[in-house]
């Protein structure tokens, strides 16, 4: 590749840099350009369903911007939720505070803002937690309800341009919850394990990605990872795209 090309690639490349940013959890950016295969052997949507019911008090730990937790269309009086990254925070008081939802500000999965025994069902999405004080906020008989990424999540990815990173989320799969919430007092009702393919299709769509998710991608920049990215360059001009791989695991389990 000519030196005048290698520049051109490096200026798109810290453009993306640049601009990556996301409010809420917000991908759309990349649409036509990122690819996530999402055919789950469950439905995270669905599975609430199954097990809440309108009279219950839910509680969305982590809920981002409040995007999913709204497709639920829960009784807002019976719907709490928390957040603890900023610009999310200043996002949610906008937005569901005015529909009466009970949003409370929260960056401490082992300290919920909540008082013993106040929620029928927690759920959370891709956020922190803690089996001990999630037990604590749940009436007897209450539910936990998660879909989490896995400690195994795009590290493939990880390792084509930041080769022996180290893991930042060990024990994050189903096998080692499992254990944790049995012996924090609860009974497993489901639980499952997923890998799938995620493709980009352009080095750009990739920076871009890696700098959103940068506690996945530590370090991560144009100047010092310029030499692997050329790589997928390469990669992408004689595949098509570049593919990883994505964890996700699920977890419902009832407090004892």
């Amino acid at each position: 590749m000519k030196r005048s090309d290698e520049n051109e690639l490096r200026e798109k490349w810290k453009y993306e840099e640049e601009i990556a940013h996301i409010k809420g959890w917000d991908f759309s950016y990349l649409n036509g350009r990122m690819e996530e295969n999402q055919d789950f052997p469950w439905d995270y949507e669905e599975l609430i369903h199954q097990y809440v019911t309108d009279d219950m008090k839910i509680m969305d730990y982590d809920t981002g911007g409040g995007e999913f937790l709204l497709t639920l269309k829960h009784p807002y009086k019976n719907t709490a939720a928390t957040e603890g990254w900023e610009p999310n925070v200043k996002l949610c008081k906008e937005k569901l505070l005015p529909l009466g939802i009970d949003f409370r500000e929260c960056n401490d999965a082992s300290n919920f803002p909540f008082e013993d025994e106040s929620i029928d069902v927690c759920i959370n999405r891709h956020g922190d937690f803690d089996p001990k004080e999630i037990r604590r906020v749940l009436k007897p008989g209450g539910l936990f309800i998660t879909q989490q990424v896995g400690d195994q999540n795009d590290r493939d990815l990880v390792e084509l341009v930041l080769p022996g990173a180290e893991n930042p989320f060990p024990g994050l799969n189903k096998d080692t919850q499992v254990k944790n919430f049995k012996e924090a007092g609860f009974e497993i009702l489901r639980s499952d394990e997923v890998f799938k393919p995620i493709r980009f299709y352009d080095v750009g769509a990739f920076v871009w990605f890696a700098r959103v998710i940068i506690w996945e991608f530590p370090d991560f920049s144009v100047d010092r990872c310029f030499d692997q990215l050329l790589k997928l360059q390469q990669l992408i001009e004689e595949k098509g795209f570049v593919q990883g791989t994505i964890h996700r695991y699920m977890i419902v389990a009832r407090k004892l």
